[in-house]
């Protein structure tokens, strides 16, 4: 036989076709919402030996006029009996009662996929040495998620975020939910988050930066002593934009304030010396009254061996106003830690030309403590041209100046084209052009 159920109004379509050597069961149900029936299940005949499962998360009680045709297309031979259709007709009311079911089902949820994918040609060179290719990742990070969240009733709501990160240059070796993996609870209370997760005092590294600190544009204000090598005892560096393990709190926004609380745990057992390494504490405050915005970030982690503890801290600021014509921005950022200290700063504007378009400028200066003759400054330039709501077209340029005992670079992506040599005192020279697409 062959079956056709669902039609609504609106909604996504999902369609499955299931074959056996003597029919075929066409089941397609058109849904704008997701709700509670699940797990339902449709046994055929021994003599056909099928079982179907209809995994549907249901149509909520919201969802009106709910209507269903099936149609019926025997592909039964002359020699099987009335008896055999007779069955098959029972199968048919076996789906319209689920679907009913489903349809008086009262749990109101929605899932939705997304991602971004950006792809560009890119330089970076210095005075040591240089590498062109394609880069993924220039203007935004590539990646596939999804993202879920379900009315649980009475103002309680539950979610899911799970995002990983993609290499559009060549496909990636893996797949895995490194950018996010977080599931929440949410209500008037505000939001309790676990999982993997940006830092909270990340957010204004790249909430104030023109370029959001990516490509070579960005600004690169994370990490600023170092990633995990050089930070010993950190999971992935002295101020990581992520971390593992994590337990959050988010409040609501009043009157455009808000506030973010996490702890990271570093798992270590209660038997190693120095079992707080890993341990993470990162905080961060935001008021946000259009035009205007203004955050504070904090973040304390803990570090170094079995035998000595290292105790690294970033803090910054960040502030922007969107006068409409231009939006000016500054971030002001420290990290101390093991003896070492980099004080930095960055002034960028955005401003739209046109319909369309939309210039950035960057400027980044980075201040080392206890090394002489250790600063760098960065100026970035970008261009940035929308084909359509989704579909946009950059150029960036972006100039690095190092002190004699400096070596900063760019803040390229998760790319697989790997940055040339910058040797101290080099200077450092990138450009991309390229294409972003999201959905």
């Amino acid at each position: 036989m062959e079956l056709h159920s669902g039609f609504f109004s609106t909604g996504r379509a999902v369609a499955r076709t299931y074959r056996q050597s003597h029919f075929r069961v066409t089941f397609k149900l058109d849904t704008k919402k997701s709700c509670g029936a699940e797990g339902a299940k449709l046994f055929f005949d021994p003599v056909l030996s099928y079982t179907l499962g209809l995994l549907v998360r249901g149509i909520s009680q919201r969802d009106v006029g709910f209507r269903v045709w099936i149609r019926i297309v025997p592909l039964w031979s002359a020699a099987q009996s009335n008896s055999e259709a007779t069955n098959d007709m029972k199968h048919t009311l076996i789906v319209l009662s689920v679907l009913a079911t489903c349809a008086a089902a009262s749990a109101q949820s929605s899932v939705t996929m997304f991602g971004v994918v950006d792809a560009s040609v890119t330089r970076l060179s210095s005075d040591s040495a240089n590498v062109t290719g394609l880069a993924s990742g220039e203007q935004s990070s590539s990646r596939l998620g999804f993202r879920g969240i379900e009315d649980l009733g009475g103002g309680l709501k539950a979610g899911f975020w799970l995002e990983g990160s993609l290499a559009v240059d060549n496909g990636g070796t893996s797949y895995r939910f490194d950018r996010r993996s977080t599931i929440s609870l949410l209500g008037g209370f505000g939001e309790v988050r676990l999982g993997r997760d940006k830092l909270a005092s990340y957010l204004n590294v790249e909430s104030f930066d023109p370029f959001g600190d990516i490509g070579v544009g960005g600004n690169g204000l994370n990490n600023m002593l170092g990633g995990a090598a050089a930070a010993e005892g950190t999971a992935e560096g002295s101020h990581p934009k992520r971390s593992s393990n994590i337990i959050a709190y988010i409040s609501p926004n009043i009157g455009g304030l808000q506030g973010q609380l996490q702890y990271s745990f570093g798992e270590r057992p209660s038997n190693q010396p120095n079992n707080d390494r890993g341990n993470i504490v990162s905080a961060r405050v935001s008021y946000q009254a259009s035009p205007l915005e203004v955050a504070l970030g904090y973040a304390q982690l803990d570090a170094g061996t079995a035998a000595t503890a290292v105790t690294y801290k970033a803090t910054n600021i960040g502030a922007s106003y969107d006068f409409g014509v231009v939006k000016p921005m500054v971030l002001i950022a420290t990290e101390r830690g093991a003896g070492r200290g980099v004080n930095a700063y960055t002034l960028g504007a955005s401003a739209p030309l046109g319909q369309a378009g939309e210039f950035r400028v960057g400027y980044t200066r980075f201040n080392t403590q206890n090394v002489d003759d250790a600063d760098s400054s960065k100026l970035a330039l970008g261009y940035f041209h929308k084909l359509s709501k989704r579909t946009v077209v950059y150029g960036m340029l972006a100039r690095v100046s190092n002190d004699n005992n400096a070596s900063r670079g760019f803040a390229v992506s998760s790319s697989s084209l790997t940055a040339p040599l910058i040797a101290a005192g080099d200077s450092a020279t990138g450009y991309s052009v390229g294409v972003r697409h999201t959905f």
